[in-house]
């Protein structure tokens, strides 16, 4: 009412003047707002990344049942490589009554629960990293954040994977939580006689940082996707939690403190493709 009487009082140039300086100042307005007040949100980002997220583990046809689920993956590139943490592979892929096991995702397409096959293409023990290469129809990839410095601790992130694996009946499950830290760990040490010239290289490059996580991740979670919450752009993939005493424990009195390995090293890989 208002503005309808405004309207009648002032001249029409004036009025079409006004209205153009309010709409201006609108649009500046919404510029201002925090990113986190235009970001997608959990329920959107977790809709969405769903069909770029996948089951890993082996496949036997004298396993029961077939498929035996080690932990969780992820879509980039192409959509035909799966980025997951290099301990979720088997030492052995020998099975029982002679049978041998091949690494294997499952991808959910329209609903079900599909299995295919992969081929390890780089596995890296001292990040924790690797890198799976799948045969058939490519995934939808997820974005990764390239910026060096973009994520301070204190954002807010999301994990997304299968903790329990099959105990939760292959669910998707997301999980909430802060970027606690950005601290350096030292590479695991090696014995003289299984210290190779590529192992002493790695040495000599020192420490190397790693995400400090304020959530409660779980055995199955291992290889998933780390989320910024802001930008919705994966910074990290799920490699252990602090746990107290046995490894049960981290199922029944969970610390709620995770560690990731930076995405700054999954791009390392992927661009060295070794």
């Amino acid at each position: 009412m208002l503005m309808q009487i405004v309207r009648h009082a002032v001249h029409p140039s004036t009025w079409r003047a006004w209205c153009v300086a309010l709409a201006a100042l609108t649009c500046g307005a919404l510029a201002m707002l925090p990113a986190a007040a235009q970001a997608e949100g959990l329920p959107a980002l977790v809709a969405r990344v769903k069909p770029s997220i996948v089951l890993v583990g082996t496949l036997s046809a004298t396993d029961a049942p077939r498929f035996q689920f080690r932990g969780t993956g992820f879509a980039v590139g192409d959509g035909r490589l799966i980025i997951t943490s290099a301990h979720v592979l088997p030492d052995s892929l020998a099975a029982p009554a002679g049978g041998v096991r091949s690494p294997a995702i499952q991808v959910l397409r329209n609903g079900q629960w599909s299995p295919q096959p992969v081929r390890v293409k780089v596995s890296n023990a001292m990040y924790d990293l690797a890198v799976l290469e799948v045969d058939g129809a490519p995934l939808s990839p997820l974005a990764l954040e390239e910026g060096a410095a973009a994520v301070a601790e204190g954002a807010d992130i999301a994990l997304v994977g299968f903790p329990l694996g099959i105990a939760l009946g292959y669910s998707h499950v997301s999980h909430r939580g802060v970027l606690a830290a950005i601290t350096d760990v030292a590479p695991l040490a090696q014995t003289g006689g299984s210290l190779t010239a590529r192992a002493a290289q790695q040495l000599r490059a020192g420490n190397f940082s790693i995400l400090q996580l304020d959530v409660t991740a779980f055995p199955g979670n291992s290889g998933g996707p780390v989320f910024d919450l802001e930008s919705g752009r994966v910074i990290g993939v799920l490699a252990m939690g602090l746990i107290k005493g046995t490894k049960e424990s981290a199922i029944s009195v969970p610390t709620g403190i995770s560690f990731a390995v930076p995405v700054a090293r999954v791009l390392e890989l992927l661009k060295r493709g070794d």
